[in-house]
Formats: C-alpha cells, structure tokens, sequence
C-alpha cells in the first residue's frame, strides 16, 4: 500500500515555500509519496499562467526533491470529463483514491479558516486526512492540528508582482523561487508585461 500526500495548489508559480512544505512532510509525515497537483482551473476564477507552464515549473521542483515526489495532471484529467463545472477536492481524491494507495491532503494552516468555502469539505478529510503545516503570517483556528513547524512567509502574488515590476533580475526575487524555477520563467518570459 503507497501512502501519498496530495499537495495541490494554484502554483502560480511554485516557490521555495511549496519546496520545503513537499521536503517537510516527506521526512516527516507518514507518506512514502508526495504528489504535486497543480489546479487546471482556479475554483474561484483567478487567472493563471498557463496549465502547462505551471505543470513543467511543478516538474522542476519535484525534480529536486527526488523520487518520492512527482506532478500529477490529475485536475487535466477531471476537466476533460463532460459535465466538468469546477475544480473540487473532493472529486480529485475520489479520482486518484485505489486499493493499492491511501491518500493524505496537504494543505497550509490559512486554509482551515476556509473550510466552509470548499464543496463536501468533511468527505474530503475522510478521503484523504489532513496534514496541516503552519504558514508564517496566518493564526491557526482554536482546535487544528497542525504540524510541528510554520513554513516561510512567501506568497505567490508577491512573487508575480515583483516578477511584473523588474523581471527575473529583481533582486528581491532571490530566495522565493528556486533557480531552476526562476530560469525557467526567465525563458518563457511569465508574469511579465
């Protein structure tokens, strides 16, 4: 039985945060796997880079954490299905949910004061359980079990900003993004006027 831990997220663009949270819980959570899974479509109706972008920037960062950890185009897969409205979690875990994997949800501590926003929230936690891990900047709900260890504060909006006032040379871009990421933006010019 592989135990996966599902990270899902806009990553628009993935940062050195979501590379420590995916470090974190694979040496510390009891997962064998760790799967980024890049939204197709944003639930709320954010803009985004492009799907593919945001997939292969994913595959950088997975890359360097190693075999445990990979992207999965499962969201790609729900949104080719006929009647697809909207991008749900709990959709998604019934999708990549099988005899052979148990599967575990990763998400930062800011989102459980949003929990009454998300679809079938409670079918999602009995699907795939969570694992909370703190984020910097944001007061955990009374009652949340959350990890041992709060994450940077490093917001991907702060980051397309400053990617949209001076480019990838930006100064204050270093230690938000990781290089392989950075490059990668640099080249297809994203998040640029």
């Amino acid at each position: 039985m592989t135990r996966v831990a599902l990270f899902g997220g806009s990553f628009n663009p993935p940062h050195a945060a979501h590379q420590l949270v995916a470090l974190y819980v694979l040496e510390t959570q009891p997962v064998d796997e760790l799967w980024f899974v890049p939204v197709y479509s944003h639930p709320f109706g954010k803009a985004l880079a492009p799907y593919e972008h945001r997939v292969a920037m994913c595959e950088l960062v997975a890359e360097a954490l190693g075999p445990r950890c990979r992207v999965s185009r499962a969201e790609e897969e729900l949104a080719q299905r006929p009647g697809f409205v909207a991008s749900r979690t709990v959709d998604l875990v019934h999708h990549l949910a099988g005899p052979d994997r148990t599967l575990r949800l990763v998400v930062g501590a800011d989102i459980l004061g949003e929990t009454g926003k998300w679809y079938r929230w409670s079918d999602v936690v009995a699907a795939a359980p969570l694992i909370a891990v703190g984020r910097s900047g944001h007061e955990v709900p009374a009652g949340s079990a959350v990890t041992g260890v709060a994450m940077p504060e490093v917001s991907a909006t702060q980051v397309r900003e400053l990617l949209a006032a001076g480019g990838p040379e930006t100064p204050e871009l270093t230690g938000l993004l990781p290089k392989r990421v950075l490059r990668y933006i640099a080249t297809h010019h994203l998040y640029q006027p």
